[in-house]
């Protein structure tokens, strides 16, 4: 008897979960990893963030440790490929030498997809690391949206974006899900709303901007490994964040300036004294707007 093509593609989806769990390990399985780092644990202010702190060194360590339980729990799930993107401040926080020979790194900016820059339709899940609340939270540690310095709000389609809610759409565009989080649990909390029940690692509980009470390293790492392993099994069941098209971008500026300037752009709308909007074919176009917000100056060479 000869079986059409919906038959054979029945019996083949019931011989590959009669498997043994070691030979359904071995196909391919394309995982996400996108790194910040105020969220990881112990972060509570600029002294652990950037270069010039005094606790800076320790704590890129921990961050690295944070990404490589992330790395080793999606390769508990199955993963056979691995590709993280250094995602804070200028995108050279991650001791390369110290990753699996087998992982591939996103450096630097600018980069089109920004935090998810790496990203595309191949992958199968999307993790988000040492992520941290919006900047219209009152209570997230360090909270912002892309930049403390100059924006107060930031929304995709009338809705107020955290960082993760960026890359989570941006995910979504390619069909891949974001299957796990860490952060804060203001965090966790806003992806939650955002996404539904994802996995996330409360790695510490805040107090407010500039404090938190926060797991040690270890634990933190800890818990990160299961909570992705678990997210990355998940992943069938987790859909993609798929924003509707065209995407309006609504972002307010600390001064006057910035929105007066980008008004004199045919594709910008200058909505209120310190905001403006922008409307892209997709979130692609968006994030590569946001960009040109973040990366531009006059001044820019060589």
């Amino acid at each position: 008897m000869r079986l059409n093509i919906s038959s054979q593609s029945a019996i083949l989806a019931v011989l590959v979960l009669l498997m043994p769990p070691a030979v359904q390990a071995q196909s391919p399985l394309k995982v996400f990893i996108s790194a910040d780092m105020e969220g990881v644990a112990g972060v509570v202010t600029g002294d652990q963030l950037s270069p010039t702190g005094f606790e800076y060194e320790r704590f890129r360590g921990f961050m690295i440790a944070e990404v490589l339980a992330a790395i080793q729990g999606a390769r508990d799930a199955g993963a056979t490929t691995v590709v993280v993107a250094d995602a804070h401040g200028n995108g050279e926080n991650l001791l390369i030498e110290l990753l699996p020979d087998d992982v591939t790194i996103v450096r630097s900016w600018p980069r089109p997809h920004g935090m998810m820059e790496g990203i595309d339709s191949t992958f199968d899940a999307a993790v988000l690391i040492g992520y941290h609340a919006a900047t219209t939270s009152t209570a997230g540690v360090r909270a912002h949206t892309l930049s403390s310095a100059t924006l107060t709000f930031v929304a995709l389609n009338d809705i107020a974006m955290p960082e993760a809610g960026i890359s989570a759409a941006i995910a979504g565009h390619f069909g891949v899900p974001v299957v796990a989080i860490s952060g804060d649990d203001v965090a966790v909390a806003e992806v939650e709303a955002l996404l539904g029940k994802i996995e996330g690692a409360v790695v510490k509980t805040a107090i407010g901007f500039h404090a938190a009470v926060t797991m040690t390293p270890a634990a933190a790492q800890s818990l990160i490994r299961a909570r992705v392993k678990t997210g990355v099994e998940r992943r069938r069941e987790l859909r993609p964040d798929v924003l509707q098209e065209p995407v309006r971008l609504d972002v307010s500026f600390k001064h006057y300036r910035p929105s007066e300037i980008l008004s004199y752009l045919s594709i910008v709308e200058r909505t209120g004294s310190h905001s403006i909007r922008f409307v892209g074919r997709d979130i692609v176009e968006v994030s590569r707007f946001l960009e040109f917000l973040s990366e531009y100056s006059a001044e820019l060479a060589p």
